[in-house]
């Protein structure tokens, strides 16, 4: 097809950037290479604060003076200030060593905050054996600052590059561009995916189609197809794509990827395979070799007992905490729902939670006592076509039920606070899949009942991620991606997240 390019074009390393427009590719990534200096950059502010600001404030010197101690004796010649240039330089380097600014971590996901944290973890941990079998001693104060303050300031600062690298693909700008390979129908499963996500920072630019002639566009969509499998080189430099995309696909066999991948490999172009499962990442992917054949196992989605024992004690410990530390603030709250109409002051529901048992959940009234009943109305008017929401669950964007003062708990979530005694209780969770209501579970479908497989949590991926404002697709898609992919660490994440959204608050509801 076109200028006659066929897969044996790949046999010439230089078959792709011999072509001055193949270029593009590479001139396209002076991008990733200057955000990677501005990270390294500030990776290094940070980490030089942390060490130098840690011994500043345990010795109130940054002088020289003060040693470590060797068996009793004080090293003159082991001063703290070498000790936090020695820090600074190790704690670089581990950051370097786990590729914590790789182009493959850099504004997606989690993998990025927890390679810093590991690599942070890791230097100290080295600090401390190596303290313990030299029988020096290091000032615990000065490791107690130094590591808290250097990861929560390097996460911070990951995390500011990475919203101003959102803000600039939402503007269009720092895309990679990609070219798709495979069947139509997968071909569109991913571009759907791709689209779905901008922040992710992909932009399909074109596809090459396996087993099918003639078509201008994929279908169902506006991409426009640049010939078969065998015109990745033409189609790369046609559409100046930095990036090729193999979906799953029966009709391209192994030794046409191979072809495809040995001719990108002396060229600026990334090669991505895309499996055809989505939604299933993290700890239950693992890649095994067997005799040059890469075999992907997914692990069943199941938390293994040190993951439930963990979960439930931070959940426990943190929901305690937290009733403790904000007791005025439910107390305050309790007064000002019961002056606000005279009605009850908390709001009891039986939610559907583990395995599919019955829980009862409180929240802090914010609707008006017969609320139960005008729902029954509501439910009936949207069936007729008077309110456009999500078709499964029970949620308006401007639901009449709601008070003025539970209007405004909303808005900040103050609300959905006494849900920390369901958490002590062991009935919900901190993090975990929305708690749904009985009729709404009559509706799902079967494999919507995975979401049972843990525990319904206060805030979850579904509520930082658009809440009343996602179809009921999107909604089932995010809770039963959270329990395909848990770990703590995500949990973490979307708590982070959710402190977010209270501070800025959107549109909400529950």
């Amino acid at each position: 097809m076109g200028d006659g390019v066929s897969a044996e074009s790949f046999d010439s390393p230089l078959a792709i950037g011999a072509h001055p427009r193949a270029r593009a590719a590479v001139v396209r990534s002076d991008w990733r290479r200057a955000l990677k200096q501005r990270i390294w950059l500030s990776d290094v502010i940070v980490v030089i604060a942390a060490a130098f600001g840690a011994q500043w404030f345990r010795f109130e010197s940054l002088s020289a003076e003060e040693g470590v101690i060797h068996r009793g004796v004080e090293l003159a010649g082991l001063s703290y200030t070498l000790v936090s240039a020695v820090l600074a330089l190790s704690w670089l380097w581990a950051l370097s060593l786990a590729e914590s600014r790789s182009d493959q971590v850099l504004g997606q996901g989690a993998d990025e905050y927890r390679k810093v944290t590991t690599a942070s973890f890791a230097v100290f941990g080295a600090i401390a054996v190596i303290a313990y079998l030299l029988q020096i001693e290091v000032a615990r104060g000065y490791l107690l600052i130094s590591l808290p303050v250097g990861l929560l300031l390097l996460l911070a600062t990951r995390r500011g590059w990475r919203g101003w690298l959102t803000r600039r693909r939402l503007h269009g700008e720092h895309l990679t561009h990609v070219l798709l390979v495979g069947s139509a129908d997968t071909v569109a499963q991913i571009a759907h995916e791709l689209h779905r996500n901008p922040a992710a920072g992909y932009r399909v630019v074109g596809a090459c189609l396996s087993g099918t002639a003639g078509q201008r566009t994929v279908p169902g969509t506006d991409i426009p197809v640049q010939g078969g499998v065998d015109d990745v080189t033409r189609a790369l430099a046609v559409t100046e794509a930095d990036t090729v995309a193999i979906s799953g696909s029966s009709d391209l066999p192994p030794d046409k990827v191979k072809r495809i991948a040995w001719g990108l490999e002396a060229t600026g172009h990334q090669l991505v395979l895309t499996p055809s499962i989505v939604d299933i990442a993290g700890p239950r992917i693992h890649t095994r070799n067997v005799q040059g054949l890469p075999l992907i196992h997914v692990e069943i989605p199941e938390l293994s007992k040190g993951q439930r024992f963990v979960k439930r004690t931070f959940d426990l410990v943190a929901s305690t905490l937290g009733v403790l530390v904000i007791s005025p603030l439910l107390i305050a709250l309790a007064v000002i729902v019961k002056a606000g109409d005279g009605g009850p002051i908390f709001f009891r529901q039986t939610r559907v939670g583990l395995d599919g048992k019955p829980f009862t959940m409180w929240k802090f009234r914010s609707m008006v006592p017969q609320a139960e009943e005008l729902r029954q109305q509501l439910l009936a008017e949207r069936a007729v076509g008077t309110d456009a929401g999500n078709t499964v669950l029970a949620k308006w964007r401007a639901d009449p039920r709601i008070t003025p003062v539970g209007r405004w708990m909303r808005r900040f979530s103050l609300d959905e606070l006494p849900q920390l005694f369901n958490v002590i209780t062991g009935s919900m969770s901190l993090v975990g899949p929305r708690p749904p209501l009985g009729d709404e579970v009559a509706q799902y479908e079967d494999h919507v009942h995975r979401r049972f497989l843990m525990k319904p949590g206060i805030t979850g991926l579904w509520q930082v991620s658009g809440r009343s404002t996602l179809s009921w697709d999107d909604s089932v898609r995010l809770d039963l991606s959270y329990v395909e992919n848990y770990s703590l660490f995500f949990d973490l994440i979307i708590l982070f997240r959710t402190v977010r959204a209270v501070v800025r608050p959107g549109e909400t509801a529950c």
